[in-house]
């Protein structure tokens, strides 16, 4: 009788979305502030009487002005995240270097608050002071990790990258019919929110429906406010 091969374990690796969540943030919201805004100005504008032209010059206008103002923006606030980051960390190297048997106490009790007993949380906090005190205090202390160091200069070219993605469509159906962009530019902007809602979905884990109806609702409701601020101002012009 033949002994049955047994197939040695394979290592576990589970796909965890959290992961994703600084890049699909920026991204999605860079792409869906580029929809909204831009068709949303482009219907306001065609609401005025404006002709094709105007409507397609104030889209592309809107395109580059946005992704610019989302650039400088997202640039401006992760080189503040990462000023502060920095300071954080140098007080906590000065803490180190001058009270040891303090920070240390600090990082045992982070985690009998987590739920180790205090002995153990002991030897775990007194291993890692050992190998990398700074990197110990630095995650489990102030929230610092890899995953979320800030890079100022890549966050504020993909968020200009996802908000021309997201304002290209309405621009460009507006460039194909110039005659009909009044017309074209909502469906086919509300049409490019759900299919943001069930990408950014898919990728987060999340329900596709909800964040489809989430997106092509406050989508609409900028465009439908704008329209009618566009369609009252032009009136009275």
């Amino acid at each position: 009788m033949t002994t049955p091969r047994v197939e040695p374990p394979r290592p576990h690796h589970a796909v965890h979305y959290v992961n994703r969540v600084g890049w699909l943030r920026a991204a999605v919201l860079g792409a869906n502030d580029g929809i909204v805004s831009t068709a949303s100005l482009m219907t306001g504008i065609a609401a005025s009487g404006a002709t094709g032209e105007s409507i397609l010059l104030s889209g592309i206008a809107a395109l580059v002005a946005g992704a610019m103002s989302m650039a400088a923006g997202e640039y401006v606030s992760v080189s503040a995240q990462s000023d502060t980051e920095r300071a954080d960390l140098a007080k906590e190297k000065k803490a180190l270097a001058t009270q040891p048997h303090a920070e240390w106490e600090e990082l045992r009790d982070i985690y009998v608050e987590r739920g180790l007993d205090r002995d153990l949380a002991g030897q775990v906090a007194t291993q890692l002071m050992a190998t990398d005190p700074l990197g110990a205090h630095a995650r489990d202390e102030l929230g610092i990790s890899d995953l979320s160091t800030p890079r100022p200069v890549q966050a504020g070219l993909a968020s200009a990258a996802s908000f021309a993605c997201g304002a290209a469509p309405p621009v460009v159906a507006a460039a194909i019919a110039p005659s009909l962009a009044g017309i074209s530019v909502v469906p086919v902007s509300l049409l490019c929110l759900l299919l943001l809602g069930y990408v950014g979905a898919r990728l987060g884990g999340a329900r596709p429906a909800r964040s489809m109806l989430r997106t092509f609702f406050w989508g609409a409701l900028a465009m439908a406010v704008t329209a009618a601020a566009g369609h009252l101002f032009g009136a009275a012009i």
